[in-house]
């Protein structure tokens, strides 16, 4: 019995023994290619405001209301991002990011008005607040022992983005115009959009969804990869183990029905959201 026991693992186990290597480098070059896509289309809002004001004849009020947009998009996108990542998956949440955030930011090139710019940069922003999914997800992939660390490197993306768009905006502004400037920023959200097929989905999250057999073949590319060996054994969900630590009823119990319990989950996190503006907050 104790060896059957033994013959047991746990998804933090196998990325431990799995270890650091070429497929996490491969995971850390798309997640930080959307850090460092974002990176520029924030940054590129220092360039564009002034530029469009001079051309189109715009207020201070108009101008800072380019920026403005941007973030309000950003507001309903880190919230919404994450509950579609976590209920549908990264990678449908990464087809959703990248689709909104190149086709908008590349649509931005050819506004013909203010208003249509306005639209289309707050939908750039909508795509801009799944940045954080980025993050998550790449550090799903990294044992527990090396995260501190690789998200410092992780963090660098960011720093090289704004300095490539700073970069990108003294040799396109003074030669063409924004809007070429709009269409250059976008190339890396295209560039995820086109290397997409290739990305997997997180073990984490099949795991977490009682999807173990999936999660344990990605664990096996991971490990064959980085040419190591996954710990000997069956993979079990942390929430399994969990359970099994308290007591809890039988797995094979449902508590909620999984309808029930998504509408729960909503509910808990849309009432975690208001207390954000509410008096008792402060």
């Amino acid at each position: 019995m104790d060896d059957e026991d033994q013959l047991v693992y746990t998804l933090d186990d196998a990325l431990a023994s799995a270890g650091f290597g070429k497929f996490q480098f491969l995971v850390l070059a798309y997640a930080g290619l959307g850090w460092f896509a974002e990176a520029m289309e924030i940054m590129i809002l220092s360039f564009v405001g002034p530029a469009v004001k001079s051309q189109w004849n715009l207020s201070s009020t108009q101008e800072s209301l380019l920026s403005t947009v941007v973030f309000a998009g950003m507001l309903v996108g880190a919230y919404s991002w994450g509950l579609f990542s976590d209920y549908c998956g990264r990678r449908k949440g990464f087809l959703g990011i990248t689709i909104i955030t190149s086709a908008a930011g590349f649509l931005s090139t050819f506004s013909p008005n203010y208003v249509s710019l306005l639209i289309l940069r707050c939908l750039v922003g909508v795509g801009l607040g799944g940045g954080p999914v980025f993050s998550s997800w790449f550090l799903e992939f990294v044992p527990a022992s090396h995260r501190g660390t690789w998200m410092v490197v992780f963090s660098t993306f960011w720093t090289f983005g704004t300095i490539f768009e700073a970069a990108l905006a003294w040799m396109v502004l003074p030669r063409l115009n924004w809007r070429w400037l709009l269409a250059f920023s976008s190339l890396p959200s295209i560039a995820q959009l086109f290397f997409y097929w290739i990305v997997p989905e997180s073990p984490r999250y099949l795991s977490m969804k009682g999807r173990i057999t999936e999660a344990h073949n990605i664990l096996e590319k991971i490990a064959q990869l980085n040419q190591s060996k996954l710990p000997p054994g069956m993979l079990v969900s942390d929430s399994t183990i969990g359970l099994d630590e308290e007591s809890a009823p039988s797995k094979y119990t449902p508590l909620l029905s999984s309808t029930r319990k998504l509408v729960s989950d909503f509910k808990s996190g849309f009432s975690s959201f208001v207390m954000l503006f509410s008096s008792k907050a402060k």
